[in-house]
Parts: C-alpha cells; sequence; structure tokens
C-alpha cells in the first residue's frame, strides 16, 4: 500500500499537536509527514509571552513544549523558516519559498491541515512601522519586543488596546519599570465584559499606576530623526510620549491563502470546518487554531474564539481524524481568564450585547462578595455577573472581576453552560467550602440566587 503523505502548514499548537497525534497513530512506514512554519519556534506558549516579557518566566525556552528537532526525532520533517505561498487543492499541492534561501519548492499532499494561526491587527496609519512598535503574536514577535526593551534607555510604554494582551502587556511593562499608558477606544478596557465590569478592571488599573484614557482613537505614531517611536497621537489631538508601543487591538485569522484558494469563510475571515475538523466540503482538507470560527454553544453559531487551549484541542481532533481514528470538537462556551498585577478577570457564555445579537431576552444579576470567608485573613473583595435567558432561566453567561482565587471560580459556570442548566440548578450544584476557600455560599451561588429572582419577577 501506498504510504500516505500529511502536510501541516503552521507549527504552533494546533498543527503539531495535529502532526503528533498522527503519528502516534500511524508510523513513518504508514504515513509521511512534513510541516511548514515561517518562524524559528514551533509548540510553544503564546499565552505565556506576557510573562516572560514581564519577568515571572525567566526564560524564553521554557515556553517551549517541543522544539523542531524533537519533532524530527519522532520522524516529521519540520521545516522553520520557510513559508506557504500558495495552495494548489486541485493538484493537491502547496508551493512554500525558504525565508533564508529565497528558493521555492512544491509539496505535494494527500491530506492538509491549515493551522496558519492568527495576526495581529495592525491598522493602516502614519508611522505604524516605526522601529519600536509591536505586535506580540508569535515567540518570534515576543523575541522582538524584548530586544527592544533591552535596548531602550527610555521608560515610556503605549499600549494600544485593552483586551487580554493590552491588559497583559501592561502589567508586564510595568513590572518592567515603564510608565504605562494604555490607549483604548471603548467606553472601558476589556471590552470581552460589559460595560460596568470593565469599569472595575479600569478602576483598578488606574490605582496600579497604569495610566488608562478610553475613547482614544489612534490617530498615528510620531517618530525621531532615527525613525524610531517618539509618541502616538489620537484622533482627539492627544499626544502620548513613547519609547515602545505594543498593539493589543487585538487579533484577525491568518486565512489569506486559504482565501485565494476559494476555502469557506466566516463572517470573521475564519475557516468553516465540520464537528471532525474537516474544511467544509473539502474532503482531504481540515484546519485548526486561531485561523477557524467555532460553534458558541450558548449563541448557536460560529465565532472567532483564539485560544490556545483550543488550539489543542482541534489538533489533537485533526491528528486522530488523519491518523485513521475518529474524534470530534463539538464547540465551545466562550470561557477565558486574565489578570492585571492583582486583580483576576474572567467570562464565560454570553455577554448582554451578545445575547441581544443572538435575539435573546435575558436578565442580569450582579453580586459583590469575597473570595474566602468574609472573616479569614486575606479575604478580597469580587464582584459575579450572571446572565439568564428571562422565560426559561437557562445560564446565559457569567463575568467574574475580583481579587486572588476569583477567576478560576468561572470554570463551574463554564461546565454548568455546556451542560445547558438553569441558574435554578446550578443554586443547588455541591460545591467545596472551607473558610481559606470560599464563604458558605460560594459568589457564583449567590449571584445565580438573585438570577433566579430577576427571573421569576420578569415573568414570561
Amino acid at each position: 500500500m501506498a504510504k500516505e503523505r500529511l502536510v501541516v502548514v503552521g507549527g504552533d499548537a494546533a498543527g503539531m499537536s495535529a502532526a503528533s497525534q498522527a503519528r502516534r497513530l500511524k508510523g513513518p512506514a504508514e504515513l509521511e509527514i512534513t510541516a511548514f512554519e515561517r518562524g524559528h519556534f514551533t509548540s510553544y506558549s503564546a499565552c505565556g509571552i506576557p510573562y516572560w516579557i514581564g519577568g515571572q518566566v525567566t526564560e524564553r525556552d521554557d515556553l517551549i513544549a517541543r522544539t523542531p528537532e524533537e519533532h524530527r526525532a519522532r520522524d516529521i520533517d519540520l521545516r522553520t523558516r520557510t513559508e506557504v505561498l500558495e495552495l494548489d487543492l486541485a493538484g493537491r499541492r502547496v508551493r512554500a519559498r525558504d525565508l533564508e534561501s529565497g528558493a521555492e519548492s512544491w509539496t505535494g499532499y494527500d491530506k492538509l491541515v491549515l493551522a496558519t494561526g492568527a495576526r495581529p491587527v495592525r491598522p493602516r496609519l502614519p508611522g505604524i512601522g516605526a522601529h519600536g512598535v509591536h505586535g506580540v503574536q508569535t515567540l518570534d514577535d515576543g523575541q522582538r519586543l524584548m530586544a527592544t526593551l533591552e535596548r531602550t534607555s527610555g521608560r515610556r510604554a503605549v499600549v494600544v488596546g485593552a483586551g487580554y494582551i493590552g491588559v497583559e502587556m501592561a502589567e508586564a511593562l510595568l513590572g518592567r519599570g515603564f510608565e504605562v499608558t494604555v490607549l483604548h477606544r471603548g467606553a472601558q478596557p476589556m471590552a470581552t465584559l460589559d460595560p460596568d465590569m470593565g469599569g472595575l478592571v479600569h478602576s483598578a488599573m488606574n490605582a496600579m499606576g497604569i495610566r488608562t484614557v478610553a475613547r482614544a482613537e489612534v490617530s498615528g505614531v510620531l517618530t525621531d530623526d532615527a525613525g524610531a517611536v517618539r509618541a502616538v497621537t489620537t484622533s482627539d489631538g492627544g499626544e502620548y510620549p513613547a519609547d515602545v508601543v505594543v498593539l493589543g487591538i487585538g487579533v484577525e485569522p491568518r486565512t489569506a491563502l486559504a482565501r485565494a484558494a476559494g476555502l469557506p469563510l466566516g463572517l470573521s475571515g475564519g475557516l468553516l470546518t465540520d464537528l471532525s475538523m474537516r474544511v467544509r466540503d473539502h474532503e482531504e482538507v481540515w484546519a485548526g487554531g486561531d485561523c477557524v470560527e467555532v460553534l458558541d454553544l450558548v449563541a448557536g453559531r460560529t465565532r472567532h474564539i483564539p485560544l490556545g487551549t483550543h488550539a489543542n484541542k482541534h489538533g489533537q481532533v485533526i491528528g486522530s481524524n488523519v491518523g485513521g481514528g475518529y474524534a470530534t470538537f463539538p464547540g465551545v462556551v466562550g470561557t477565558a481568564v486574565s489578570k492585571v498585577c492583582e486583580l483576576e478577570i474572567a467570562r464565560t457564555g454570553l455577554r448582554e450585547r451578545d445575547a441581544l445579537e443572538a435575539g435573546l431576552r435575558f436578565v442580569t444579576a450582579t453580586i459583590r462578595s469575597t473570595n474566602t470567608a468574609g472573616y479569614y485573613p486575606g479575604a478580597a473583595e469580587m464582584t459575579v455577573k450572571v446572565l439568564a435567558e428571562r422565560r426559561t432561566g437557562r445560564l446565559l453567561g457569567v463575568q467574574i472581576v475580583g481579587g486572588p482565587g476569583s477567576a478560576k471560580r468561572v470554570d463551574v459556570a463554564a461546565v454548568a453552560l455546556t451542560a445547558g442548566m438553569t441558574v435554578d440548578q446550578v443554586v443547588s450544584l455541591d460545591l467545596g467550602y472551607a473558610p481559606p476557600f470560599s464563604p458558605v455560599w460560594d459568589p457564583v451561588l449567590v449571584a445565580a440566587r438573585k438570577a433566579v429572582s430577576a427571573v421569576r419577577a420578569a415573568g414570561v
């Protein structure tokens, strides 16, 4: 029997998880695996980059789970610093360029995995390409930012955007002794939260010494005579001095290759797949990671939710399927956690805006509590917000902002959302209790109980 050929485009979480799982199921005599990666690194934690920049992680290589050499030792032909330029779906081949030599070649495949990831949003503004302006999506990006931080003598940093990357990089730069200003377009930071919860983040960041500027529309980057950044300007005439700028505006799926090949894309530009992570209507093409849209189990539609947790699961599912097994990825509920200094931030399910866009009628309930028994030393405040469907009481979403020990409570809500539980059912959950860990009524249960009352008061 002829040996099958698997080509993987992208060498991080989804791509190399797929390649590794396929290799576990089929040996080199049955399956030839070739993987292409544009950067120098493979199988690393992009989510850990802010903590390496901030010094909590001391060595860059601590973020790397498996090096290119380790993948090659497992009979995977991994070609780093090689960019795929074209997909020939009819001919079942890809065209790639060696970024060091410039040489181009075609590689044939029987099965193709696209794991091209996402790229930082970089608006087309004057000066945006100046020295000292950085996006942070890959480990190569992090390496370039670290080099800038180590050579600059100035201590002024501007972060553009206040999503997960923005707030995490603000903390990292603050920890390195920079004066940090965060510019963001919204009324509050963390647009993944409702504005009332984002307001808590705003107040906490200001108290930490991070200057946050709301409704700031960046209009350009000013440079010095050497072409290095010296300030960021906004459309209202503001000018914010900077020795380094970090773009935390968000990311978008890196799907130019897929678009050019005519593969199906969703509203966000992410690839559309079935439950097996096979690209829709393309029998021998799979896709996973930050370049795809996934099913939101609460809203019932596909969304682009770029997270490493999803990417690794996608890779396992793809690798099982291309390796001759069977697996599916049913969808997500949109769970994410982050922190800025001591403030923990978590969300799962829908925000108010999401519920409105989905056509759902809902109620909300917000409570303030502590992460431990109130009398226990070191008790920290936390705020929990719950969304529930108005008629049924079905849990729709939970947001949490608070001190240490707050964020991971969101996992209880994530399980409840996945199970389709009502807030009545959440109140009845048998959660662990002891004064060092929780009040006798866990804050999630208190918020759910308040939501029950709101559902009953709203009626039909």
